[in-house]
C-alpha cells in the first residue's frame, strides 16, 4: 500500500473539484492539491446550462477564453411554454435577446458578460480539468475513493479502490449526487420539496437550432406538456441534449418504459418534434432521479462538500452548475484563508448558511414555477399538494409573498433579488406564472420608516480576488441587511427623509457626487431595494395626509421578459 500525502484531497473532478482545485493553485500555488476522479475524461454529463454568473467566475479564474474556443452556443435566455397560457415567452439575458454579431471566439467584455454558455460536458469538464492540471493540480483519473477512515468529525485519510491511502489537511467532497464523504460521514439530507420527478435523456445529432441569434448564440427551450416538461438544450454546431421530466408516479402509473415515454413526449411536442425532424437519436438513453435535496451540514473538523453533493435543486431553472462553481470558488477561498490564520468555525458558518440559502431558494422558486402552471392538466394534484402544504394560493400575491419568505435581500447579489434575479424580474415572471399583474408593496403609501430595531450587528464574508474580506451587515432572526451597495444608499436616504418626494432628490446629488450617475437603471434598482427592505421588515411604510402616494407600476412585458418572437 502507497501514502500519498497532499494538502488538499478532492473526490470528483467535474466542474466542482476542477473549479476549486484551480482557484487553489491560481492563488496559493505553494499548496499540495490532489483530485481523485473515478472515471476517465472525457466523459458526457447532463447538466449543461449555465448562468451569466459562471462567466464571471471563469474570468477569474483565467480559464473563460478556453472555454470560449470551444465554441459552445452562446446562451442569450431561455423560451418557456409556461404559465397560464400555451404562448410561448422569452427571459432574455440581454435586452430583447439582441446578440450583436461578432467574431469568435470573442473577449469577455461588453455584452459577453452578459450572456452564458450551452456546454458539451464531455469538451466542458476536460477543459476545466486540464486547465486545473496545467496549473499543478495532480489529477488521478481512473482512481475511485472506495471508503475512508474518519475519527469523530474529522477524516483521516481515503482509502482507493486500488488499496492506497491518501493522507490530507483537508477533504473536499464534489461527488455530485454520488455524495461519496457525505454519506460516509453520516449526513443527513433534506428534501423540501413535494414533487419527485425523474428525468430521461439522450444525445442528438442534426437537430434544427430552436433560434439563431448573432454569431452563435441561442435560447434554451423549456415546454411544457399536460404530465411533465421537455428541455432541448443546443450544445454544439450539430449536438442537441433532449430531455423529459416528470413525477416518479407518473412515470410508474403510465405502465410505460422510460424511453417510451420520452419518444412518446417528444412526439407530442410540436416544436421540438419539428427541430428533431431530420435529427439522429445517439441511443444511449440516460435517467435519474431529479428531485431537490438539501445536506443538513456541508462541512465538518476538515472536510467541506462542494456542489451537487451539498444538494440539488430541479432543473427548471438551469442552476445546478452555477450553484456548483460558487461553492467550488468560495470553498477554495475559505481553506486559502484558514491557512493565513483565518478562524475556519466562522467561516464554515458562513459557507454553510450562504449555500444551504441558495439551494433552498433555487428549490422554493422550483417549486413556485411548478404551481404556477396552468398547464400541467395531469399534475393538477401534485402541483395543488405542494401549494397546499406550502400555504399558499397557485395564483396573485398571497403565492409571491410566500416566495419571499425565504427573503428577497442576498447578500452577494449587490441588489434586491432572488435566487440569482432580481426582484423586478422575478415580479414579471411571476405575471407570467399567473394571470395577476406584478405589485409593488410601495403602492399607496407615502412615507418609509427605517426600522433597524433589535438587529443585531454581524459580519458577512466577501469574496474578491482570492481573499476573504469582512463585509458589516445587521441581522434579525433569519434575515440579513449587508451594510453595502444599493441597501446602503437606501439607508442614507432614508435618514435624511421618511418621505420619498425628499429622499429621492437628496440621494441623486449624493451619489452623483460620486461621479456616478442617477439614470433611470440606478433608480429602478434603489425602488426595487427599497421593496425588498419593506418585504424583509427594514422598512415600515405608512401614509401622511396631503402628500402624493407612490403608485409604481411593474411592466408586464419588458426587454428582458416579453412574449416570443420567431426569429428573436
Amino acid at each position: 500500500m502507497t501514502v500519498i500525502e497532499t494538502d488538499v484531497a478532492i473526490v470528483g473532478a467535474g466542474p466542482g473539484g476542477s473549479t476549486m482545485g484551480a482557484f487553489l493553485k491560481k492563488y496559493a500555488p505553494h499548496l499540495h492539491v490532489s483530485i481523485f476522479e473515478r472515471a476517465i475524461f472525457p466523459r458526457d454529463h447532463v447538466g449543461e446550462s449555465l448562468l451569466p454568473i459562471v462567466g464571471n467566475i471563469l474570468d477569474e479564474l483565467g480559464v473563460w477564453e478556453r472555454i470560449e474556443a470551444c465554441g459552445f452556443p452562446i446562451k442569450v435566455g431561455g423560451t418557456y411554454r409556461w404559465g397560464n397560457t400555451s404562448d410561448l415567452w422569452d427571459f432574455n439575458f440581454l435586452p430583447h435577446g439582441d446578440l450583436k454579431p461578432e467574431p469568435r471566439p470573442a473577449q469577455f467584455h461588453g455584452q459577453r458578460r452578459s450572456t452564458a454558455f450551452q456546454v458539451d460536458r464531455a469538451t466542458y469538464d476536460t477543459v476545466l480539468a486540464d486547465f486545473a492540471s496545467e496549473l499543478g493540480c495532480d489529477i488521478h483519473y481512473g482512481e475511485p475513493v472506495r471508503t475512508l477512515i474518519r475519527d469523530g468529525d474529522r477524516i483521516d485519510s481515503l482509502i482507493l479502490e486500488g488499496g492506497n491511502q491518501v493522507r490530507a489537511k483537508y477533504y473536499i467532497d464534489a461527488t455530485g449526487h454520488a455524495g461519496l464523504i457525505r454519506r460516509q460521514m453520516e449526513v443527513q439530507i433534506e428534501e423540501p420539496a413535494l414533487l419527485r420527478n425523474v428525468a430521461v435523456w439522450d444525445y442528438w445529432t442534426d437537430a434544427e437550432w430552436a433560434v439563431q441569434l448573432g454569431t452563435g448564440g441561442t435560447r434554451i427551450q423549456v415546454l411544457s406538456l399536460g404530465y411533465g416538461w421537455i428541455w432541448f438544450i443546443q450544445i454544439g454546431d450539430c449536438r442537441t441534449s433532449v430531455g423529459f421530466v416528470c413525477p416518479a408516479e407518473y412515470l410508474r402509473d403510465s405502465g410505460l418504459k422510460p424511453e417510451e415515454l420520452y419518444l412518446k413526449a417528444i412526439s407530442e411536442e410540436p416544436k421540438v418534434s419539428e427541430l428533431l425532424r431530420d435529427a439522429k437519436r445517439e441511443n444511449n438513453l440516460s435517467t435519474t432521479k431529479d428531485w431537490s435535496f438539501i445536506s443538513t451540514r456541508m462541512s465538518g473538523e476538515n472536510w467541506l462538500l462542494v456542489g451537487e453533493s451539498q444538494g440539488f435543486a430541479d432543473p427548471i431553472l438551469s442552476a445546478g452548475l452555477t450553484l456548483t462553481h460558487t461553492s467550488a470558488r468560495e470553498a477554495a477561498y475559505i481553506l486559502m484563508d484558514v491557512e493565513r490564520g483565518g478562524d475556519f468555525a466562522w467561516l464554515r458558518e458562513q459557507y454553510e448558511s450562504r449555500n444551504q440559502r441558495r439551494i433552498r431558494q433555487h428549490i422554493k422558486f422550483a417549486d413556485y414555477w411548478y404551481t404556477g402552471n396552468g398547464n400541467f392538466n395531469d399534475l393538477r394534484s401534485y402541483v395543488s399538494t405542494i401549494a397546499s402544504e406550502a400555504g399558499l394560493e397557485l395564483d396573485g400575491e398571497k403565492a409571491f409573498q410566500w416566495l419571499g419568505t425565504g427573503g428577497f435581500i442576498e447578500e452577494d447579489m449587490g441588489v434586491a433579488g432572488f435566487a440569482t434575479l432580481r426582484l423586478d424580474q422575478v415580479h414579471q415572471i411571476g405575471h407570467r406564472l399567473s394571470s395577476v399583474p406584478p405589485t409593488s408593496s410601495l403602492n399607496g403609501y407615502n412615507i418609509f420608516v427605517l426600522n433597524l430595531k433589535n438587529a443585531e450587528e454581524v459580519t458577512l464574508a466577501g469574496f474578491e480576488m482570492g481573499r476573504i474580506h469582512r463585509i458589516k451587515a445587521l441581522k434579525r432572526e433569519n434575515r440579513v441587511l449587508p451594510l453595502n451597495g444599493y441597501f446602503m444608499w437606501v439607508i442614507e436616504a432614508l435618514k435624511h427623509s421618511a418621505q420619498l418626494d425628499h429622499a429621492i432628490p437628496f440621494l441623486a446629488h449624493e451619489v452623483q457626487k460620486k461621479g456616478i450617475s442617477f439614470d433611470n437603471a440606478f433608480h429602478a434598482r434603489i425602488t426595487e431595494t427599497l421593496e425588498a427592505m419593506v418585504r424583509d421588515g427594514w422598512v415600515k411604510r405608512k401614509v401622511m395626509d396631503g402628500a402624493p402616494l407612490i403608485d409604481h407600476q411593474y411592466p408586464t412585458v419588458t426587454a428582458s421578459i416579453r412574449p416570443n418572437e420567431p426569429g428573436r
